[in-house]
């Protein structure tokens, strides 16, 4: 207890706030390699200025003389953004009072519409940033007079974002502690046990928190507002599961042993193979999201692991202390007694497990076609991209959004530019009249620059191009790849060979988004079925059994998300589901709903130790059907609170997770896993045979003595390979990042290397406390084991917050930036 609070407080005292960290920008960006990140780029490098942050002010007239109205507010707005009162941050503006000649592109076709630009400066992740947005709207509302007036733009729509992201954290976070209090009284109907969960969830939520945000400090981890809202949410879920399984165990255990320590003992001991199977599978799963390219999911995973990890150590360490010195009070009112009596397992699961046991068959059957028939929802399966319809409440930038999409064109809101890169000056070739000539004779073209820009050298050519659809849709997106091609025939039409042609803005950079996310769809998906098979070998023996739970596992999701599709779009009238959510569906629901079928699996497996298969899987299912039915319930509550956030994507996740994790814990896990356990009866575990189970009758051993035995030597094997693999993995993280500023190497070696010593540390960790509890060590020793595995990590931090600071490396801004010299673009 001392430990976890002396841990907490000094975490606290030198880590900076997590928001004062967060980084909301990269994870909307497509990867770096990426053509609309390199047109990007040369943009920035070739056009200087270009690095601003457009607001965009419409206006707009009402009633009689609309025209004359909007053009006299666009004076007097343009006038107060170019005063001394203006925001710093406001570098210029561009409108028909002070660029009349932008008047084709700044004034719609009745003339009751204008636009004003009004370039930023600064990062959009900025509370200032933020601030001086505020400001530009209320100077331009208050000099609107009776015309209408919004700020939108990337400027605009990234403030908004912002804001209507933190405009719920609070509220759910509230929301989330008061939905799992009332659950957990009516599950212990004791006012203390349902109170230490929440303790325990807290004292893990600090620490994860503090050491995220000096890891996102040192540049090692990036975490946004979406991460830290569902980060909230699994904490208290799976913390809880957790709590809930050990002390069930704890009120079991108490049954034949009444000396409390003993039977806490007895209770860590009883549970930890299945819980640090369940914590190791959902680290490793949010490891796996390394594998990506997208920054919106390689971003999301050392964060959430992180939290698992110290949360499955709290549980371990934190929970039963705190149990124990509460001592009997823990229970009140209702007492121990009560409290034992209740883990023999409530009336309805000896029911459930009789009709199983009656009708396997019937019952898989019935199961299966459910979910089959809850899959046929994808049928009317589709992605959106579009942030601004993700909103679930009001925004200006998306009022501004739609009355430029009704003025000037859906295309205009977001125009793309075409980038011509070549060895020699191209004003002295046909290219620009040609390569603009292709491009207004291109399909979904509505219109494109005539006269193109240039590059001081005249060596890149920018076309400003405006699509015909809404800039996010997938008929916008499905034109970039055609744009670039049309672009690169006129190129060597011309004559200049070997030329470079790019496309950026935001319709190029959604489209790579969208390439980026199919391809790490199909990674993460395979990665995240071989690490839940394996660690169902592992902790089962078995072979068979793997395949037939990793299938139900699938049948669930594909369930789910038919399930999600049809309510959020068919009934609810999303335009489709966030593009990133279907991968976070995936990975989160298998990695959390595999924990029910490790529960029952692993009691099942204990069972066989004096019970015939048949009998073990229905004690199996009648001892863990109460718990592990409230742990799904609180973690299904507290997903669901997601679905209180005005954001499209969280709201469409958390309503995935509840149904899906409700779907896992009282129809998967009580009807089709024993079904299935009982129709394959000895062969369940294949190639382990229930006979090989079965507990030898050996004389008694003197209480407090560790028994050596094959499983021991094989863990304390594993556990010197472990450490030997951690300090390797340590070793080469730093020499990754000494190579992860060379410019001409690739960060994809420091990422295999930071995966590997991720994964090793954990690993280790646990290992840790799975040998201890083993082979009955003490806490010193046990406890100097697991900080040892702290010790290369905090090295590794030190490490290169020291380089950084004495100038031997870059900051983290470095990377990634723009080359001097365009040759090496």
């Amino acid at each position: 207890m001392a430990f976890w609070v002396l841990m907490a407080g000094l975490l606290a005292g030198v880590a900076p706030t997590l928001e004062s960290v967060e980084d909301n920008a990269s994870a909307n960006l497509p990867p770096a390699a990426s053509d609309s990140m390199k047109a990007r780029d040369l943009i920035r490098a070739e056009l200087p200025g270009q690095d601003a942050i457009p607001a965009i002010v419409v206006v707009r007239g009402e009633g009689d003389g609309a025209g004359a109205q909007a053009e006299e507010a666009v004076a007097r707005i343009s006038s107060a953004l170019s005063g001394d009162a203006r925001p710093e941050q406001v570098t210029g503006v561009i409108s028909t009072a002070t660029t009349p000649g932008a008047a084709a592109e700044l004034v719609s076709e009745d003339r009751d519409t204008q636009l004003v630009i009004v370039p930023m400066t600064g990062s959009a992740s900025d509370e200032s940033f933020q601030d001086a947005v505020g400001e530009v709207r209320a100077l331009a509302a208050d000099r609107a007079g009776p015309a209408e007036v919004a700020v939108t733009g990337p400027a605009g729509i990234a403030t908004d974002t912002v804001k209507v992201f933190s405009s719920g954290d609070k509220v759910m976070l509230l929301a989330t502690i008061l939905l799992v209090l009332f659950i957990l009284l009516a599950i212990y109907r004791s006012p203390l046990m349902a109170l230490v969960p929440l303790l325990a969830v807290g004292v893990a939520m600090r620490v994860a928190e503090t050491t995220g945000a000096l890891l996102a400090e040192a540049g090692l981890i990036t975490v946004s507002s979406q991460t830290a809202s569902i980060m909230t949410v699994l904490l208290f879920g799976v913390g809880t599961d957790y709590a809930l399984i050990i002390t069930a165990r704890y009120r079991e255990a108490l049954l034949d042993e009444p000396d409390r320590p003993r039977a806490m003992r007895v209770a860590v001991r009883r549970t930890a193979e299945s819980v640090l199977a369940s914590a190791s599978t959902i680290v490793l799963a949010m490891f796996a999201l390394l594998a990506a390219v997208s920054p919106a999911l390689r971003g999301f995973g050392p964060y959430l692991a992180l939290g698992v990890a110290v949360m499955a150590l709290v549980a371990f360490t934190f929970l039963p202390a705190l149990i124990l010195l509460l001592g009997n009070g823990v229970f009140w009112p209702g007492g121990v007694d009560k409290a034992a009596a209740r883990s023999r397992g409530a009336g309805v699961w000896h029911r459930v497990a009789a009709l199983v046991a009656r009708a396997p068959v019937r019952v898989a059957s019935v199961v299966i076609a459910l979910l089959v028939a809850m899959s046929a929802g994808l049928l009317g399966y589709q992605e959106s991209f579009n942030t601004l319809s993700g909103f679930r409440t009001a925004t200006e930038s998306e009022r501004g959004q739609r009355l430029v999409q009704e003025e000037f064109g859906p295309g205009e809101s977001a125009p793309s530019t075409v980038v011509v890169r070549a060895g020699e000056d191209l004003r002295t070739t046909t290219v620009p009249a040609d390569v603009t000539a292709a491009l207004a004779g291109a399909d979904d073209v509505s219109r494109v620059d005539e006269r193109p820009r240039f590059s001081e050298d005249g060596r890149t050519a920018f076309y400003e191009v405006v699509l015909d659809h809404d800039p996010y849709s997938s008929e916008a997106l499905d034109a970039i790849g055609p744009l670039t091609e049309t672009a690169r025939a006129a190129t060597d039409a011309a004559g200049v060979q070997d030329a470079t042609v790019l496309v950026g803005g935001e319709t190029a950079q959604t489209a790579d988004i969208r390439s980026a996310l199919d391809r790490d769809t199909l990674i993460i998906v395979i990665l995240v079925l071989v690490i839940v098979t394996a660690v169902l070998v592992l902790l089962l023996r078995s072979l068979l059994a793997p395949l037939y739970l990793v299938g139900t596992l699938i049948l669930s999701f594909l369930a789910t998300l038919g399930a999600t599709t049809f309510f959020t779009l068919t009934v609810l009238g999303d335009e489709g589901l966030g593009n990133r959510v279907t991968a976070y569906i995936f990975v989160f629901l298998v990695a959390l709903g595999v924990d029910y079928n490790i529960f029952i699996m692993s009691r099942f497996k204990q069972e066989l130790r004096t019970l015939p298969p048949g009998k073990a899987i229905s004690a199996a299912l009648t001892r863990t059907g109460g718990v592990v039915s409230s742990a799904g319930l609180i973690l299904a509550a507290t997903f669901a609170v997601l679905m209180t956030q005005p954001i499209r994507e969280l709201f469409q996740f958390g309503f995935a997770m509840a149904f899906g994790i409700l779907l896992d814990t009282f129809v998967i896990r009580p009807l089709l896993v024993p079904a299935l356990v009982r129709l394959l009866g000895d062969h369940a575990l294949w190639p382990t045979r229930p006979a090989a189970l079965r507990e030898p009758s050996v004389p008694m051993r003197p209480a407090g003595r560790a028994v050596p035995d094959a499983a021991s030597g094989r863990l304390l094997r594993a556990f010197t390979w472990i450490a030997v693999t951690e300090a390797c993995t340590w070793a080469g993280l730093l020499i990754g990042m000494y190579f992860k500023y060379v410019p001409e190497t690739t960060e994809l070696g420091v990422r295999v290397f930071g995966a590997l010593h991720g994964a090793a540390f954990v690993v280790y960790v646990l290992l840790t406390l799975l040998v201890a509890l083993r082979l009955k060590w003490r806490l010193g020793r046990t406890t100097l084991l697991a900080l040892l595995a702290a010790v290369p990590p905090f090295a590794t931090v030190a490490f290169e917050i020291w380089a950084r600071r004495t100038g031997r490396l870059p900051g983290p801004g470095a990377v990634g930036a723009a080359p001097d010299s365009p040759d090496m673009v």
